[in-house]
């Protein structure tokens, strides 16, 4: 069992579980757990869980105020490259880059394709955050909807009844936000 630093056990029992299997976590939010693990924790789960040289690990540890946040992004990789290879570590950090730098590329976004017949028959925003795998039900959906934590595109969404129309998914896909770190591109499925 590992704890993080201020005694927290890390498990299935925990909220927010992290699992290897990439169908209950995707190598995206695998890697956005390591990466946005507490700063005081960083030097110690290199040390734990990677293959780094100790000198490695212990400079990457001493890094002051916001460069730790190159630690981490070394801790994210290295972890994700162990449990789902180094193409699916690659495509999570690009899709992180791509999502929190300014201009940054969303080919590497998690994405869920929907054709127009699907989104006919239903195109709420809260059955489409449940669909894309953002939130875990329409419930949780609809609560998170009502608690301003979802954004579609550069707007937040606050009417739990919002539908999204074929147009505005467009041909480059239409993002999906839910907090500040889970997002899902919305793209239209090829004919």
């Amino acid at each position: 069992m590992i704890m993080t630093h201020d005694g927290k056990k890390m498990g299935k029992t925990e909220a927010g579980a992290l699992w290897i299997d990439p169908t209950r976590t995707s190598p995206y939010e695998f890697y956005q757990y390591w990466r946005n693990i507490g700063d005081p924790d960083v030097e110690r789960f290199l040390a734990l869980i990677t293959f780094l040289p100790m000198e490695e690990v212990r400079r990457l540890g001493a890094l002051p105020g916001e460069q730790i946040n190159e630690a981490k992004r070394v801790l994210a990789y290295e972890v994700t490259k162990q449990i789902h290879g180094e193409v699916e570590a690659q495509k999570a950090a690009d899709a992180a880059l791509a999502l929190f730098a300014e201009g940054g590329d969303l080919n590497s976004v998690p994405t869920y394709s929907i054709n127009q017949a699907l989104l006919a028959e239903d195109s709420r925003l809260t059955t489409l955050l449940a669909l894309c795998g953002l939130c875990t039900s329409r419930g949780e959906a609809r609560k998170m909807v009502q608690a301003g934590a979802v954004l579609v595109g550069e707007e937040k969404a606050s009417d739990i009844e919002k539908r999204i129309e074929w147009e505005q998914i467009g041909t480059d896909g239409l993002l999906l936000r839910k907090g500040k770190k889970s997002y899902c591109l919305l793209v239209r499925e090829p004919w």
